[in-house]
């Protein structure tokens, strides 16, 4: 329960990033649209602030664009400015250089297949028999330990971008909240 609530914040988060970083890719296109503001983007991470201390409108713009300035300083993220993360684009190169770096493993399998099938096949009096059947099976089992290594970097390298791009977000939605609190603000 507790991981899906995570990989659903996850996604959530993504949007967010990706929904930001589109917009700001329309808007530098010659197109009339402009980039959000930053009211826009609190909207879109979920940071509400409501005056509690009779801020005008005007003071409160002022007092957001500040802890924008303030949490973009603390925590090196402008979701203004944040591209979105793409964990297939992520994957697929983790993939690409898990393939690269096992590039041999068929080989050492069949490799290794040979040599343990002459040795099973010399004491049962084939050695030849035995390390053709030893090279096929060690050539299935490495192809099989290099696809399953190609997987897993690919699946860890999807979480390590969606979850750095969250980590990053998320820092800076309790910087820019701190701020807003420190100011007379109520965050809702």
């Amino acid at each position: 329960m507790r991981i899906i609530r995570s990989a659903s914040a996850a996604g959530i988060v993504l949007a967010i990033v990706a929904r930001v970083g589109n917009a700001q890719t329309a808007a530098a296109a010659p197109a009339t649209h402009h980039a959000p503001s930053v009211e826009t983007v609190y909207k879109q991470i979920g940071l509400v602030a409501h005056a509690a201390k009779g801020q005008t409108l005007d003071q409160q713009k002022i007092d957001a664009h500040q802890c924008f300035d303030v949490a973009k300083g603390q925590t090196g993220f402008d979701p203004l400015s944040a591209t979105s993360v793409d964990p297939a684009a992520a994957a697929a190169a983790a993939e690409k250089q898990t393939a690269d770096a096992t590039q041999g493993a068929t080989v050492v399998g069949a490799a290794k297949g040979t040599a343990g099938g002459a040795l099973i096949g010399a004491a049962a009096g084939d050695a030849g028999k035995g390390a053709a059947i030893g090279a096929a099976t060690g050539a299935v089992v490495g192809r099989s330990r290099k696809k399953k290594a190609e997987k897993q970097a690919a699946s860890q390298a999807a979480n390590a971008a969606a979850g750095a791009s969250s980590n990053q977000l998320a820092g800076f939605k309790k910087a820019a909240g701190s701020c807003l609190q420190s100011r007379g603000y109520t965050l809702g």
